[in-house]
């Protein structure tokens, strides 16, 4: 996270000489002692000291302190109220070595001569600071009074610089920066598509760009073999606080790429534009495939700050011993993983983990707890001996061991998530930013509910050429399972899933202190290929012409080899700055029902204008 000091900028110069205004209020130093001045801001604070005032007065780049000395002046400045916006003629001084104070402007004082009341304020619903306190819904609904806290102003100007970094990077690399519609077709994948109606083509629609996908790869096409954008993206989906219905990503694609050359790349730039905020993300970045991210960690957004132990495989260790609850879960397929955490835990704490455990879908949670490497107490203690600390490794022999045996992923997510929570509410994390590479995730998976195969990532990803051959027997592999693997079989749905495994995408996601920032592939170039993948997650010939012929025309032209990635901005300032949510380095953001109170949006329209669009809202009757 960066320090919570206040981002020095370029302020000097002509450029900052206006009408109003000499210098900005964080530019002056004992330099200028003894120099006529001219200010311009807001009264950030008042102090009334009988014969005279000390005003601070408060810009985008600091703040000064003024002093009204003359009695003519005195009670005009007693009657300003704060954040207020005033002129001041004055001159600098020196202050009195007592009253020095941390800062730029911090050893001077303006001594004023002429106060110019510019507008005049209205009573605040809050206090302009940065330990503002009020509600997160007063704030956004008064954002333009939340953003002149400094605190916020140095976030968007920490936003400011390091997209400014990413594109002077990305220019000395060759990139050019090419704007694609905003207006587009409607091709929902995943999340739900903002729609725009057509008043020209009535009953016909735009739909916002989830992202710029399909334009990217075709600018490939056409020969620009280095674009990006600062794209904005929209989706219509349910908000956290790491997400937003509209966001910006740094969007690029590159031709005549493989993985590696996309992860050199993005790596070199994160890189750079984290210097040129005052951050350090050390390069290379490690990589770690998804299989191996899953069976160490339980996740595929890793937080590799936590310096807890990794999870383990104690299949063959707590098997055969007659636990009945493991030794059940062995002999159908699955597995029983452990994580073994140097913490003491109460029994409430112990129980809200077991509960998280149902709630993830698993029968419970095994535990038990160590002391100087004897096993104490919990329902596995009597199960323990010396083998189990050999399966363990090198960790400590005093702290808490926690097992899941279940099918799949199931108990590596439930451990990796009990890590990474205590790790979180314990404060057992590095400091500083720590970045890895996530790859070669599987290109399909099953999706229980809808009891079919969908893409892992997108349905773009070119597939590792030592899977091909896989891919492509992929159906005639699983049509004898289709029955089994519908009606729920564990057993098979974990032989699909390992099958599944084996067909690797060139899929990369970046992932830095346990957020996934970015996520990028090498695409599909070859028609073939992209129908075949069509096929297998059950779009029929009709729907990809419709949805998709334009670009599966676009294959059968030369299209090159290429690749790309889209870091999100919003994610990773919030990281940069050590925001808890995205809203506070975006300067309008929505709420988590996605209404802006601001400007209270959404709002009903006028119905002329639904007449012209050939629409109309049907109320919802209640029942």
């Amino acid at each position: 996270m960066l320090e919570n000091s206040r981002v020095t900028e370029a302020n000097q110069g002509e450029g900052m000489r206006t009408h109003y205004r000499t210098h900005t209020c964080g530019e002056l130093s004992l330099e200028n002692e003894g120099e006529p001045v001219v200010l311009a801001g807001w009264v950030a604070n008042r102090r009334d000291m009988g014969p005279f005032v000390f005003l601070v007065l408060r810009d985008r780049y600091g703040t000064t302190q003024v002093v009204v000395e003359e009695p003519a002046l005195v009670e005009a400045a007693r009657s300003i109220p704060e954040e207020s916006v005033i002129q001041v003629e004055g001159t600098v001084r020196r202050r009195p070595e007592k009253e020095i104070r941390p800062g730029p402007t911090g050893a001077i004082e303006v001594v004023a001569r002429n106060l110019r009341l510019l507008n005049r304020t209205r009573p605040l619903p809050f206090a302009i600071r940065d330990d503002v306190e009020a509600f997160e819904e007063t704030r956004l609904r008064w954002r333009f009074l939340d953003l002149r806290r400094p605190v916020m102003q140095r976030y968007l100007a920490t936003r400011h610089r390091f997209i400014k970094a990413v594109r002077d990077f990305l220019d000395r690399e060759g990139f050019l920066e090419i704007e694609t519609p905003i207006l587009t077709r409607s091709t929902p994948e995943g999340a739900r598509d903002f729609l725009v109606p057509s008043r020209l083509h009535r009953g016909k629609f735009y739909a916002l760009p989830q992202s710029p996908q399909l334009y990217k790869q075709i600018l490939m096409v056409s020969g620009f073999d280095r674009y990006f954008q600062i794209a904005r993206c929209f989706r219509d989906e349910d908000l956290r606080a790491d997400r937003q219905p509209e966001f910006t990503q740094i969007d690029l694609e590159m031709s005549f790429v493989d993985m590696e050359d996309v992860l050199s790349l993005t790596e070199r730039m994160m890189h750079h534009a984290f210097r040129a905020v005052g951050a350090e993300l050390e390069i290379p970045l490690p990589r770690l495939t998804f299989e191996e991210s899953m069976r160490r960690f339980g996740t595929d957004k890793p937080d590799l700050r936590i310096s807890y132990p990794e999870l383990v495989d104690l299949s063959p260790v707590l098997g055969g011993r007659g636990f009945r609850v493991v030794d059940g879960v062995l002999a159908e397929g699955g597995r029983a993983i452990g994580v073994f955490l140097p913490e003491t835990f109460s029994r409430k704490e112990v129980d809200a983990f077991t509960r998280m455990a149902r709630d993830f879908g698993a029968g419970g949670l095994l535990w038990a707890r160590a002391e100087e490497g004897e096993w104490k107490t919990g329902p596995l203690a009597k199960w323990l001996d010396e083998r189990v600390w050999d399966a363990l490794g090198d960790v400590p022999r005093t702290g808490t061991l926690f097992v899941v045996a279940d099918f799949s992923w199931l108990p590596h997510r439930i451990l990796g998530e009990i890590r990474r929570r205590v790790a979180l509410e314990r404060g057992r994390l590095k400091e500083g930013f720590f970045g890895l590479w996530v790859t070669h995730f599987p290109i399909l998976e099953w999706n229980e509910e809808e009891k079919r195969l969908e893409p892992a990532h997108h349905m773009f990803t070119q597939i590792v050429e030592e899977d091909l051959e896989r891919f492509y027997g992929l159906r005639e592999w699983l049509e004898p399972r289709m029955e089994a693997l519908r009606a729920g079989d564990r057993k098979v749905l974990q032989e699909v899933e390992t099958h599944l495994l084996r067909i690797r995408g060139k899929q990369y996601d970046l992932v830095i202190n346990g957020w996934e920032v970015g996520s990028g592939s090498i695409r599909i170039h070859e028609r073939r290929l992209q129908e075949a993948v069509m096929d297998l997650i059950g779009l029929s010939p009709e729907e990809r012409e419709r949805r998709f012929g334009f670009l599966l025309r676009v294959f059968e032209y030369g299209a090159p080899p290429h690749g790309g990635i889209a870091p999100g901005v919003d994610r990773i300032v919030a990281l940069l700055v050590g925001a808890e949510s995205i809203r506070d380095v975006i300067a309008f953001p929505k709420t988590t029902s996605a209404q802006a109170l601001f400007e209270g949006a959404p709002s009903e329209v006028d119905p002329r204008q639904l007449q012209e669009l050939g629409l109309r809202v049907e109320q919802e009757v209640e029942e």
